[in-house]
């Protein structure tokens, strides 16, 4: 355990009454207490730090694939990342899609990956890349299909019965607290759910109704909601108008998230800015986001980030720790969390976003770790439980 995890707990237990009161509450007045503790609990500790995710990091990395208690980032630091990423679609009943080819862990295997990382006091949080519920194809087929959902709609009655499935997913965790994404980056066109492809109107009716239905019908008290846009369909000079598109309201939503590949490197066009200028870029989004979740009395997160291959030096350095730690807005985005690392035999793709060993960004990941400001996995305080004032 480094140093700065005991300040860090001693921090915690220290905080005013005065802080306390004025920390957000979830939307389900029905939570479990363990659910309660950890919002509060990433509220306080990301005032003061970030604590850095990673998706699927339990199931497979760069070079290995099923591998138990293994991690591309353990490899790398000997500590596991604080906040791991998942995709609840592993519980949709679906056909198999030929044109998928990444790993998709099994729904045992999922239970097994959070409850350990549960045990050892880590965070869990999931996506969702929904199928097409008209054509059944993948999440990427644009076909209108979101109006379906709704109730009278042609596909409602399946689509409870897919969030049954989630339900009695969350169940079996129980009393595991989960970060819930459903339907992120919908100000993107790229998801049937996604701007263009539906109605903002019908986007906003679909949250409500899968997060009352999983709450009031189902009876799933365990789960923290996320909006998450997209930063490349977010202009700087209309930020708060672009983010809140589609935006289901304050009843709905526990955290404010972004994703943002947009800003943490650079594009492949002849107007692709220097990386300073997106690294300013990159901390003025993370700022407007605080300000925006301070507005709404939200927790802000930065849910999906990255450079793919790590091709650019120093980026975790000079593009996200230097991003996060520019102002006392930034320093308070409670966590941040790169993409997958695929296996690079089994998908035939080189995708990666955290290093693994031997990769030349190795030292400069390590400065990121070794940052008082960083936190993984045995760093955490006690996060599912309340510390008294």
């Amino acid at each position: 355990m480094r140093l700065f995890t005991l300040l860090s707990a001693i921090s915690l237990m220290a905080l005013s009454t005065q802080a306390a009161d004025k920390l957000p509450s979830l939307n389900d007045a029905a939570a479990t207490t363990e659910t309660v503790a950890l919002y509060h609990n990433l509220f306080k500790v990301g005032s003061d730090h970030v604590l850095f995710g990673h998706q699927d990091s339990l199931a497979y990395g760069h070079d290995w694939i099923g591998d138990p208690q293994r991690s591309d980032i353990k490899d790398v630091c000997g500590d596991f990342p604080a906040v791991y990423g998942w995709d609840i679609g592993i519980v949709e009943p679906r056909e198999p899609d030929p044109t998928i080819h990444f790993v998709r862990p099994s729904r045992a295997n999922m239970l097994q990956y959070a409850r350990e990382t549960y045990e050892r006091g880590g965070i869990i949080t999931f996506c969702w890349h929904q199928s097409n519920p008209v054509t059944k194809a993948n999440a990427w087929d644009l076909t209108p299909a979101l109006a379906t959902l709704l109730p009278g709609g042609e596909n409602n009655e399946s689509y409870k019965k897919t969030l049954d499935s989630f339900a009695a997913f969350f169940k079996e965790l129980w009393p595991m607290p989960v970060i819930f994404r459903p339907y992120h980056e919908h100000n993107g066109d790229w998801f049937w759910w996604g701007k263009g492809n539906a109605d903002e109107k019908d986007f906003i009716a679909l949250w409500r109704f899968t997060e009352e239905y999983l709450r009031d019908v189902k009876g799933v008290h365990n789960l923290i909601y996320a909006f998450s846009p997209d930063r490349s369909k977010i202009e700087l000079a209309t930020f708060d108008k672009d983010y809140l598109y589609g935006y289901p309201g304050d009843d709905y939503v526990d955290i404010f998230a972004l994703d943002d590949y947009r800003d943490a490197a650079p594009r492949g066009d002849e107007t692709t800015p220097t990386m300073d200028v997106r690294q300013q870029e990159f901390a003025k989004s993370l700022e407007n986001v605080v300000k925006l979740a301070d507005a709404h009395h939200k927790l802000a997160a930065l849910t999906e980030t990255g450079n793919e291959k790590l091709d650019i030096p120093h980026w975790y350095t000079n593009v996200l720790l230097k991003s996060l730690e520019t102002n006392d807005y930034t320093r308070r985005i409670a966590w941040a969390q790169v993409w997958r690392n695929a296996d690079a035999k089994v998908e035939n793709v080189e995708h990666f976003y955290a290093p693994y060993p031997g990769h030349p960004s190795v030292p400069d990941f390590m400065e990121f770790y070794n940052s008082p400001f960083t936190m993984f996995e045995a760093d955490l305080p006690d996060m599912y439980h309340e510390t008294s004032e």
